[in-house]
């Protein structure tokens, strides 16, 4: 274990999880692979979290994503494997008042491979579904004011993904277009578009989001982009968002993926100013998937944002200065048993300040800024 200006509270061993939130006290983890689904743990006590429920999941599919809010718990139902055909992709839905207790309110199905990855704000989930008659996952928001019926209340693609709408398909030697996931400020949605980069919606009316802008960072560098995450308040007097790129499914041989800052003081022309790589890295070679970025932390206080970066564990990075991004701290967590290195997944924080850094392989760490 490694660290700077960070101290480890407590490690518990679990499976590998693909994300973890914070709810009250209760911490949830959405599992990586079957038949572990999500796990439930209260954190009262910080140094010795403890287990209270888990919720499994059928071969052939995983939860690797959860959010919560307002005692209502969303895990995703995504296809993973071979097996079950009939359990189908979509949303499950819970009353996690009593977290040791989930009970289940729905599952929201969709076709194809389901849901990958949202945002839920207790209200609307803003969710990528894959959905028939599309190509790739679109954008989609659900109304959730009653969590046992939920409701679509708008959808918005790229032009040519609506394939049975009879659109052209414009990608045919490119690769196919992606919603990785939406987050949501005001009305507007900032949304990732994997290997077709960045989008930026006015959702004023829910039920017909319109384009204000698109980024082409994506066309230009081999990386997938992960995340937009638009800062709550100006800095330096500029309206700006950070932009994950996550070292997977690279185009062509590269680097490990960094992250940008954008410029979005005007959102019809979306700007790049700065970039963020950890300085331990190599850039002079191509390199493994999974060694640079992944993810910040869509939960944060202050500028200093905590990011999950794969081998590189928990970096914390200072945008008070968007223009020159520096890091702050770190903690990269000892290498789960029988794996190579570590491979920080995602990370969250919650009220008192404490950071959760799960693993994708195996366990998580509870870490606090010193």
């Amino acid at each position: 274990m490694k660290s700077k200006n960070t101290r480890l509270v407590s490690h518990v061993d679990v499976a590998g999880g693909g994300q973890v939130w914070i709810e009250g006290n209760t911490m949830l983890v959405g599992h990586m692979r079957n038949p572990n689904g999500t796990s439930l743990f209260d954190v009262s006590d910080p140094k010795k979290p403890k287990f209270l429920e888990h919720i499994k999941m059928p071969e052939g599919w995983h939860s690797h994503k959860v959010r919560a809010a307002n005692g209502v718990m969303i895990v995703n139902h995504e296809r993973f494997g071979k097996g079950n055909e009939d359990f189908g992709g979509g949303l499950g839905i819970y009353d996690i008042s009593n977290p040791s207790k989930p009970k289940e309110l729905a599952k929201w199905k969709t076709a194809g491979k389901g849901v990958h990855r949202y945002s839920f704000d207790g209200r609307y989930a803003y969710i990528s579904p894959t959905v028939e008659g599309y190509v790739g996952n679109i954008v989609m928001i659900l109304d959730l004011k009653n969590p046992a019926k939920p409701q679509e209340v708008g959808r918005w693609w790229i032009p040519g993904q609506w394939q049975a709408g009879g659109e052209d398909y414009p990608w045919t030697d490119y690769v196919e277009p992606r919603c990785h996931h939406p987050l949501r400020r005001g009305n507007r949605l900032y949304v990732s578009y994997w290997h077709h980069g960045i989008f930026i919606l006015d959702i004023t009316d829910m039920a017909k989001p319109k384009l204000v802008s698109q980024g082409v960072k994506s066309l230009a560098f081999p990386h997938p982009t992960h995340t937009c995450l638009p800062m709550p308040e100006p800095l330096k007097g500029r309206d700006v968002m950070i932009v994950a790129d996550e070292d997977v499914s690279k185009l062509t041989p590269a680097a490990p993926a960094f992250t940008w800052m954008y410029d979005i003081t005007d959102e019809r022309a979306p700007i790049p100013i700065s970039t963020f790589q950890v300085d331990s890295i190599d850039q002079s070679e191509p390199a493994v998937a999974m060694t640079g970025c992944h993810q910040p932390s869509e939960r944060f206080t202050g500028t200093v944002i905590p990011f999950a970066w794969f081998a590189q564990g928990l970096r914390l990075i200072d945008v008070s200065d968007p223009f020159r991004m520096k890091e702050v701290g770190y903690h990269v967590p000892d290498v789960p048993p029988g794996c190579e290195r570590v491979s920080s997944n995602d990370v969250t924080i919650d009220a008192r300040g404490l950071i959760y850094l799960v693993d994708r392989q195996n366990g998580f760490d509870l870490v606090e800024r010193t």
